[in-house]
């Protein structure tokens, strides 16, 4: 309950069922845009209603995207032999960030987590099977977060690999334990992808 009444008291809690959002953040919030012109609600709420309409996740990789398709799997430039798997789109944009990598990406939906219920069934691994069984695929690189979720994940992904005989490498040390890889840096993640390690050889 935000203690306020009526239309505010029901702003105030829809954004505090926003991730990172606590009470005191969702009540300043709320006012901000209580306080702010009309016309600048009205771009935030058209931008929000335009941002559920259109954008959809790319049918090859589940990365974020207004079409079918995402720019990068469209894109031929790209390296087709080479896939980065990681967690969320968000990571997706981290490590673009870098240019230290060219290759193809698989969105996974997030990780592995008993806890909240969420099994390899539900992520997008079959997906990434399917994509990596015809043999065009040289090495699979698992870019999850590393923490518990992540770690457990990319054991996950590294099994079900060895079995199709794929090379897996993971990105390697200068991201720190627990942390993050959107709130990593470019140069921290660069130098992860440079010495990524190889977990499982393939054929």
């Amino acid at each position: 309950m935000s203690g306020y009444d009526g239309a505010l008291a029901d702003l105030v809690d829809e954004l505090g069922r926003l991730p990172g959002i606590g009470p005191k953040s969702a009540q300043r919030i709320a006012f901000y845009i209580l306080g702010a012109p009309a016309e600048d609600v009205t771009r935030l709420a058209e931008a929000l209603q335009t941002v559920k309409a259109r954008v959809r996740f790319c049918e090859i990789c589940g990365n974020v995207s207004e079409e079918e398709t995402c720019a990068i799997c469209r894109d031929p430039r790209r390296n087709q032999a080479l896939i980065c798997v990681v967690e969320e789109p968000k990571d997706v944009l981290a490590i673009e960030r870098t240019r230290e990598y060219r290759g193809l990406y698989h969105v996974l939906g997030g990780a592995i987590n008993p806890i909240q219920g969420i099994g390899p069934e539900q992520l997008r691994i079959a997906g990434l099977l399917s994509r990596v069984s015809d043999g065009s695929v040289s090495e699979v690189i698992i870019a999850t977060n590393p923490n518990i979720e992540g770690e457990a994940t990319a054991a996950y992904l590294s099994r079900m690999l060895h079995t199709i005989e794929i090379p897996v490498s993971r990105l390697a040390s200068g991201l720190p334990v627990g942390g993050d890889l959107e709130y990593a840096d470019e140069i921290t993640l660069g130098r992860a992808l440079e010495g990524r390690r190889v977990i499982s050889a393939g054929r």
